[in-house]
């Protein structure tokens, strides 16, 4: 997949162009859906399929005190959209002036001069152009006009529920993440490192690590049945694991930790910078404050017993 940051980046002689804008929040099985789609086309017509993106999210810049937490941070959206074998990413730096462009502006520069689109796909609710003025009728328009046709998608829907990046963040929020794996098309995952200062040596040999500060989306406070993903290539290890979420009220620390516990543990190398992916696959329970640490571990030995046998019905 080619990436480009900027219009001039784009070769003359680059287009024609199959091409799909969006945030694509999440990567989930509606967007792929038409990237699928517009892989497809542009394949057959010998064009190119393009996806047009924007960093930051737009709302972190419209309006930064209501910016929803991100599904998929930006390296992890760039590797999903990636896989999709997508021809090129634009990734255009979102800004007050790119702001200000009027659906026209949007239209004429960036499809038309700039992509030489020949087809523009769009789910049904796409919105662009200063103060998201236009919608997939006033694209359609657009189109007539500038040469390319307009396709656009209704809303997916399954089992009676929305696939959007909105629905699915209210899923995570109320910690239904077997639900949001169903609509994402794969597990909600979240990727980070181990937490610093806790004298990681070079084999790490305790079954529990917290990991480090995280700041976008994360599921509702809570115990987990997860797979853990430790290191990258071909170095990285999968485990089973339980993770909770939340503030440990047992111990009274008050202090928001992801800790994840290994459940088919070996020694393994581990530094503060090693990558650790954890995939939330179903939910055990609320988070609880113990009478004692001794009723805790008596609770975290049922959780893996039926962390256990969810993960052998999995496979």
């Amino acid at each position: 997949m080619q990436t480009f940051h900027q219009l001039d980046e784009i070769p003359r002689d680059f287009g024609p162009t199959m091409v799909s804008v969006g945030n694509f929040d999440g990567v989930h099985r509606a967007h792929r859906a038409v990237i699928d789609e517009i892989v497809r086309r542009a394949k057959a017509a010998k064009a190119r399929s393009v996806v047009v993106t924007f960093e930051p999210h737009p709302s972190r810049i419209l309006r930064p005190d209501h910016a929803p937490k991100l599904l998929t941070p930006l390296p992890e959206k760039l590797r999903l959209l990636e896989a999709t074998g997508v021809d090129a990413l634009l990734l255009l730096p979102f800004s007050r002036d790119l702001s200000l462009m009027t659906p026209h502006q949007f239209a004429h520069d960036i499809l038309n001069e700039g992509l030489h689109a020949r087809e523009v796909h769009e789910g049904y609710n796409f919105r662009f152009g200063h103060k998201a003025a236009g919608d997939v009728d006033l694209l359609r328009e657009f189109g007539s006009e500038m040469g390319f046709d307009m396709h656009d998608y209704p809303e997916m829907r399954l089992r009676g529920e929305s696939v959007s990046s909105s629905h699915i963040r209210e899923l995570l929020y109320e910690g239904r993440v077997s639900r949001a794996r169903h609509l994402l098309g794969r597990p909600f995952s979240i990727l980070s490192a181990a937490g610093r200062g806790r004298g990681y040596g070079a084999k790490y040999t305790v079954p529990t690590i917290n990991l480090a500060h995280y700041e976008e989306l994360v599921p509702k406070d809570g115990v987990y049945i997860t797979h853990t993903r430790i290191g990258s290539g071909s170095k990285s290890e999968c485990f089973d694991s339980v993770t909770n979420v939340g503030n440990r009220p047992t111990f009274g620390a008050n202090s928001f930790a992801i800790e994840t516990h290994l459940l088919n543990f070996h020694a393994i190398e581990l530094s503060a910078e090693t990558e650790i992916e954890i995939h939330f696959l179903d939910r055990l329970r609320d988070e609880i404050k113990f009478p004692s640490v001794e009723a805790l571990k008596e609770q975290i030995g049922r959780d893996v017993r039926k962390a256990q046998r969810f993960l052998r019905r999995l496979e």
